[in-house]
């Protein structure tokens, strides 16, 4: 009996040995690759080995439970537009929905103020919205227009008792006083930045040694740049001076997020159209000071990182970075946060949570939805979904009633998700059962 438990046991690890290994490919250049995950429909959760293994191996998910619909809490004064009929939101189980604002104009990226008051940009009509929630309810007691007349501001970020913004031409800063009010006009950092034809957002954030990235996505489609800062992260002290180029390649990198507890910068980059639906992969990076991640002479794929039809050069293809993690194609990743609050359960925290804003152009929509990175030893697993159901019914473009940009975790442990098509912020929480 002992021996055929023995061998039993043998059986069972080596097994979890080869599920383990069939879940990484290898990088062109020899580096480990990304998890990847072509398919449209969530990928399933599988329990965490006994055995974490090699440090090096991808982390596998923990199954947070079984995912089904759950009613979004809309309170009153919300329910009107496309939130004056019931909606619902696909979770795993003890997770709940409210709406924590709504009737807002192109909510995009968010922060939290030094106060506690949520922010976020309205994109479209060039204003930054404050958004306290004072009696803790869940619920923004009221929308503010904190600043406005700015020219499409995207991305925030709090540093040292000022906001700074990125507008699609520059990057500006407001000082803000310790109950989040501004106090004075802005004044600019950055003074110019490339705009003008292709992606407009403008990314900013802080890294733990206090310098300002700021990230520009790509003047076209495919195209050689003739402004480095194009489809590129770059970095420069906290008051704009020294700018430099941090990592290119690039070519929409929207979502900038540091590890918690690691001087590591992760980010969402946004690959090329007119190659079909499911090429190329959308990515996530864990950025490097000199990397570069291919665009637009290399892209990629399920065979590896392959050269550009147009502007492929193989033997750089051979020594680009190579993604983290990769998914389905057109998805359009947009904001990212790793969770570092209280509020969800032990096996989520430490995870990196990716809003994927939907596809415009796939000939079957996909995206939609905000998903889930298990993390293990700094190390991504394969992505999963975690919060669906924006497209009510799959496949039908019709049936979108929200499309996700941003996730942050509130102060009170709460993830916050925007939606600028929809004007509204959903906040998701966790009930144990």
């Amino acid at each position: 009996m002992k021996n055929m438990i023995a061998l039993i046991t043998v059986v069972a690890i080596a097994i979890a040995l080869v599920a383990c290994t069939s879940n990484t490919t290898s990088a062109p250049n020899g580096a480990p690759a990304a998890t990847i995950i072509a398919s449209t429909s969530a990928a399933v959760a599988t329990p965490a080995a006994a055995s974490q293994g090699s440090p090096a191996g991808p982390a596998l998910p923990t199954a947070l439970g079984a995912r089904a619909p759950v009613t979004l809490d809309v309170a009153p004064q919300f329910r009107s537009g496309r939130l004056a009929e019931p909606r619902t939101l696909t979770l795993p189980a003890g997770f709940t929905a409210n709406v924590f604002a709504a009737g807002l104009t192109s909510p995009r990226f968010m922060a939290i103020g030094p106060g506690g008051t949520i922010f976020v940009t309205g994109m479209t009509g060039g204003q930054i919205y404050a958004l306290p929630d004072r009696n803790s309810d869940g619920v923004a007691d009221e929308v503010q227009v904190w600043a406005d007349n700015l020219r499409q501001p995207h991305g925030l970020a709090f540093h040292e008792g000022y906001l700074y913004v990125g507008e699609t031409n520059r990057v500006v800063r407001f000082r803000v006083g310790p109950d989040d009010t501004r106090q004075g006009d802005s004044e600019p950092v950055v003074a110019e930045l490339p705009s003008g034809s292709g992606h407009w957002t403008r990314t900013v954030g802080f890294g733990p040694d206090g310098k300002l990235f700021v990230a520009v996505g790509s003047s076209c489609n495919v195209c050689e740049e003739t402004d480095q800062r194009r489809a590129a992260i770059s970095v420069y002290n906290a008051d704009g001076s020294d700018g430099r180029v941090f990592m290119r390649g690039l070519r929409n990198a929207v979502g900038l997020v540091w590890r918690p507890g690691a001087a590591e910068l992760w980010a969402t980059n946004n690959g090329r159209d007119q190659l079909g639906d499911d090429v190329p992969f959308e990515t996530v990076y864990q950025a490097r000071d000199g990397g570069n991640a291919g665009w637009p002479n290399c892209y990629p794929a399920p065979g590896g990182i392959l050269p550009d039809p147009q502007f492929g050069q193989p033997n750089i293809c051979q020594t680009v970075d190579a993604p983290a993690v990769t998914f389905q194609a057109h998805s359009a990743p947009l904001g990212l946060r790793f969770y570092d609050g209280n509020n969800f359960p032990e096996a989520a925290r430490g995870d990196l949570f990716v809003a994927l804003h939907g596809s415009w152009n796939r000939s079957a929509p996909v995206g939609y939805k905000v998903i889930r990175i298990p993390f293990a030893g700094g190390t991504p697993g394969q992505a999963e979904d975690f919060v669906t159901d924006w497209m009510a019914s799959e496949g039908n473009r019709g049936s979108v009633w929200g499309r996700p940009v941003d996730v942050l975790v509130a102060p009170d442990g709460a993830m916050l998700i925007s939606d600028d098509d929809g004007g509204a912020i959903y906040r998701i929480t966790y009930r144990a059962t």
